[in-house]
This record gives structure tokens, C-alpha cells and sequence, in this order.
């Protein structure tokens, strides 16, 4: 049938499954807001306040359900604007498909109105970048972006497409999508043996889980390996999730805010079996003496992680999920009462800790963690509030903490909470962010409104720039450059200016009736959280340390003291 270039634009989502796109319209991609129009039974279209917030919630819904997440955007600074959003996707490895309109083909290269080449823009951040210049070449084009985002190691796919295409006729001929099988090619038979004779031979493993371990499902294998052989188990930011937080070999988070019990386990250790962690600088510290008593046993999907940032001994690429199926099937039980129980000492003697005393950022998550049972989807913006619900929040499921990791995206989690709640509108969706973090996106609570669904957005206002605050007190001798946000922005105000409703709370006793009340609310409601300005996120390893010189504050009062 024969059909618009706009047309056939939104016929390949369908085919792919598509049922929710997140954009903002404009002149270059009008066509295809007017098929959108037609179609408006089949795909909800989710109107942003600004184009990031887009992306963001594209990624959002990827990283919640699974699928591929979608954006739209219009041609020059519409595009632009999806920048930071596709990079955050890349670093995290997140399938989206981001989706613009150009200029017309006769006016490319001609510096012409909002034209720009962003498909050149965004190569270095994506998998893949595309411009469809000919109809002939569009579904074909849409069909391998959403293969690419997808297969393999997932992350975000360009496709740009001139307004003429856009507004051209051709013929449709409707596909299945392409099936993504599992990578498997490169799992070798000798490779696994190797893994299974040093988990064998290891006295005292410790399984570290990364990020590939949620993309690949992998979690009831991971627990059948952590407790087949007792091995203790630590994760990074993005692996929460992949193994409970609630079981009893857990041993929270690795690396710069990392537990003591982790980052000591970890130089401790014989053995660390690494599950899709790339080995970032924030958990490794010192890369050169990085578990330096252990042999590393990695297992990615990326023959490019391997040796990367740091030397092991032994590698399997491939799938996670399939690996480990295939270590366990001839893997046998191996008890390790000693380590476990050493373990288990330093979890009781170095347990995390805060100031009960006062109104914390840690309070707060604890409570929710609390009256949400860890049932929630947690977004969160990046500092402190991202360390303290990476902290504080156990996280019992994977896809259940949405956090930009690799970037570091201050305004990412708004959006992404939006994007999890239209993925996931049967879960309890919950943004965590600092007072500056939630002023880069706050337009997007217009959003929230506009949905019309249940979101809670938690800021915990301490009213600086809370973990650069943190460095300066550390490490800059308390010269507080551009932190301290001394204005008279209110929060609730604004919230409130936006259709949504709000609280402030000051004090302990307030948190518990306040997350009561958000937790039963029909639409969305910000709590505007006062906190003191210099809490800090401890324990903490000085960057490029040794993660044993991991310390917390009673370490440095004791320092004080013998001074």
C-alpha cells in the first residue's frame, strides 16, 4: 500500500512493537506528528517539556521494561537537545531509538534554518547514527535501528530523515521484526572450563555484579551460583537489582561509595567473578592494585571490556545468562564456612550508618524502602541523593533502580520516572534528587501533570550543590566555589505553579505521614525534603586511591584525635 514517508515511519513501530514515544514537535518532523495524529489509537505519544526530557524518558521506559525506548525531535536545536540523553544511553548501554526530522534534501549543507548534521553529531555517542535521504531506504533503516539498539551489547541508534522523505509516497510492505537471538558465537567450551576449575579452586570468592547483569536477566542464575558455592556478593550502581539486596550474602555496593565490608572483601578475596561490570574508575579506584590478592574471572558480552581497564586472568564473552547456565550445569556445590562467616563479621562491624539524630537524606530512603516493602521503581538524579538510594534503598529485582551511571546526568531522573511510569504504570515510581539536580529538569513535573498518573518526586533540598560541596570540604580546604545555592526558589511554589501537589518537610516526624500521603496520591506530588548542608555520603574512597583506604566518619574523627 502506498503510503507517506511519515506514515510508513510510524507503521515500522508498530511493527516493532511500539507503544509509547516520547517528543516535542517542530517544523521538520511536523509530517510525522500529523500521522501521528491518525494513529493516535495505537501509539500514546508523551508531550515533553523540553527535548532532553524526551530522551530521558525514553531511556527511562527502556531500562523499566526492557523494550526499546523512543524519542522524537524536530531538526537543529530540537535534535541537539536529544544529545546528553543518547549519551547517557550509550554509557549505560540502553536500547533507544531517537528519531528526527531535517531539513529537506534540497537544503542540506546550505546552512539553512535549524538544520544541522546530527546524525555526524551523535556518532562518537551511539551505536549507530543514520540520515534517510530516499524513501526506498527509510523502513529498512528504522527496522536495522531498532535490530542495532537491541542486539548484543544494547545502546541508542540515531535515525534522521529529511522532511521531503518525510512527506513522499512509496510503497509499504509491513515485516516482523528481526529476531535478537542471545550472544552465544563467542562462548567457548575451553573458556567455560577454565571458569569452572577457578571456581573450584577459589577459598574465598566474591562475585562482583555489574550493570550486563540486568540487561541480560540473569538473576536466578547469579543466586544459584552466589549460593551454590557461598560466595559473597557485591554489585556497582548499575548492577543493583541483578542480585537482592535482601539476601543474606549480599554485601552492598562497591567502590568509591562502596561499603567497607565490600571494598575490604574485595582486596581480600582469591577469586572475583565479574558479571558485566566494566571496571569504571569509581568502583575500581587504583586500577593497578585493584583486588590485588585475587585472580579475576570476567564474563561480558564485550570482548572490548576484557582487559580494558583492568588485567585478568581469565574471560568468557558472551551472554551472561548463558554463560552462567553453562558453568552451572557442571559446576558442583562448594562450601566456604569461613569466608562467609568472615564476612558476616565485617557487615556486622562495619554496617552502614548515619545521624539519627536530625532529618538525612538516608532517613528519608530508609522510610520509603520501608512502607514500599522495596516493591518501587527508584529513579534518582546523580550526588548524594543518587548514592544514599543506592545505599539505603535494598533493591530486591533488576530494573527497579533507573540512574545514570557512566555520565553522570544531573536532570536524567525526572524523566526517566516519567518514561518507567508509562512503561510500568502498575508500579510505585519514585524520583530521588538534590534541590540542583532537579532544577536542570523540573519543567518536566508539567509533564507528570499533563500524564495524569501517580509520581513521587522526593527532592532532598539541602540548598547546595550537596557532593561537590562534599569534595570542597575534603579536599579543597572548605572553599565552597559556586555551591551554595542561596536563593529564594520554593519548590512547592513551583510544583504547585505546575499542576502538581506538594509539601515541604522540615522535620523527622513529618517523613513518614508525608510518604504515607504521596504513596496514596492519584497524581503527581513533590516533597520538598530541608536537609542540613553539610550531611555527606560516607563511607568514601578518595579518587584514584586504593578502595581498602575506603573511610567514614569515624575513621576521621579518629584521625582528628591523634593529631
Amino acid at each position: 500500500m502506498q503510503l507517506t514517508g511519515a506514515e510508513i515511519i510510524i507503521e515500522c513501530l508498530k511493527e516493532q512493537g511500539v507503544d509509547t514515544v516520547f517528543g516535542y514537535p517542530g517544523g521538520a518532523i511536523l509530517n510525522v506528528y500529523d500521522a501521528l495524529y491518525k494513529y493516535r489509537d495505537e501509539i500514546h505519544h508523551v508531550l515533553t517539556s523540553h527535548e532532553q526530557g524526551a530522551s530521558h524518558a525514553a531511556d527511562g521506559y527502556a531500562r523499566a521494561t526492557g523494550k526499546v525506548g523512543v524519542c522524537l525531535a524536530t531538526s537543529g536545536p530540537g535534535a541537539t537537545n536529544l544529545v546528553t540523553g543518547i549519551a547517557t544511553a550509550q554509557m549505560d548501554s540502553v536500547p533507544i531509538v531517537a528519531i528526527t526530522a531535517n531539513v529537506g534534501n534540497s537544503l542540506l549543507g546550505k546552512d539553512s534554518f535549524q538544520e544541522v548534521d546530527i546524525a555526524g553529531i551523535v556518532m562518537p555517542i551511539t551505536k549507530h547514527s543514520y540520515i534517510v535521504k530516499d524513501i526506498r531506504q527509510l523502513a529498512d533503516t528504522i527496522r536495522k535501528a531498532f535490530y542495532i539498539a537491541k542486539s548484543g551489547r544494547p545502546g541508542p541508534v540515531l535515525v534522521d530523515v529529511t522532511k521531503d522523505v518525510t512527506g513522499a509516497l512509496y510503497e509499504y510492505q509491513p515485516r516482523k521484526p528481526a529476531t535478537v537471538n542471545r550472544e552465544t558465537s563467542e562462548i567457548h567450551n575451553e573458556d567455560v572450563e577454565t571458569a569452572i576449575r577457578m571456581i573450584q579452586e577459589a577459598e574465598k570468592p566474591f562475585i562482583f555484579v555489574g550493570g550486563g547483569s540486568v540487561i541480560s536477566g540473569a538473576s536466578k542464575e547469579i543466586t544459584e551460583l552466589a549460593h551454590r558455592i557461598q560466595a559473597p556478593v557485591c554489585d556497582s550502581l548499575m548492577g543493583k537489582g541483578a542480585f537482592s539486596g535482601e539476601d543474606p550474602l549480599y554485601t552492598g555496593m562497591l567502590g568509591m561509595h562502596g561499603t567497607k565490608t565490600s571494598d575490604l572483601g574485595v582486596m581480600e578475596c582469591d577469586l572475583l567473578i565479574v558479571l558485566g561490570a566494566r571496571f569504571s574508575d569509581r568502583v575500581t579506584g587504583n586500577p593497578q592494585t585493584f583486588a590485588k590478592n585475587a585472580k579475576i574471572l570476567q564474563i561480558d558480552i564485550d570482548a572490548a571490556e576484557i582487559n580494558k581497564n583492568v588485567v585478568v586472568d581469565a574471560y568468557v564473552v558472551g551472554d551472561i545468562k548463558e554463560t552462567l547456565r553453562r558453568i552451572l550445569e557442571n559446576l558442583p556445590s562448594k562450601e566456604h564456612p569461613q569466608w562467609v562467616s568472615h564476612i558476616q563479621e565485617m557487615k556486622e562491624k562495619y554496617p552502614l550508618s548515619y545521624d539519627h539524630t536530625q532529618l538525612t537524606g538516608p532517613y528519608i530512603i530508609e522510610k520509603l524502602y520501608e512502607l514500599t516493602k522495596g516493591e518501587a521503581i527508584i529513579t534518582t538524579e546523580v550526588g548524594q541523593n543518587q548514592m544514599w538510594a543506592a545505599q539505603y534503598y535494598k533493591y530486591k529485582y533488576p530494573r527497579t533502580l533507573l540512574t545514570s551511571g557512566g555520565l553522570g546526568t544531573m536532570g536524567y531522573g525526572l524523566g526517566a520516572s516519567i518514561g518507567a511510569k508509562m512503561g510500568r504504570p502498575d508500579k510505585t515510581v519514585v524520583n530521588i534528587a538534590g534541590d540542583g539536580c532537579f532544577r536542570m529538569n523540573m519543567n518536566e513535573i508539567a509533564t507528570a501533570v499533563r500524564c495524569g498518573k501517580p509520581l513521587i518526586q522526593i527532592v532532598l533540598n539541602n540548598h547546595v550543590l550537596g557532593m561537590v560541596r562534599q569534595w570542597q570540604t575534603l579536599f579543597y580546604g572548605q572553599r565552597y566555589s559556586q555551591t551554595v545555592l542561596n536563593d529564594k526558589v520554593d519548590f512547592v511554589k513551583i510544583a504547585e505553579g505546575m499542576g502538581a501537589e506538594a509539601m515541604r518537610i522540615t522535620k523527622i516526624e513529618e517523613v513518614e505521614p508525608a510518604l504515607r500521603h504521596a504513596l496514596s496520591s492519584e497524581g503527581p506530588i513533590v516533597l520538598d525534603c530541608w536537609i542540613d548542608q553539610d550531611l555527606s555520603v560516607f563511607p568514601m574512597v578518595p579518587a584514584g586511591a586504593n578502595i581498602d583506604e575506603v573511610f567514614d566518619e569515624e575513621d576521621m574523627k579518629k584521625d582528628e584525635q591523634s593529631v
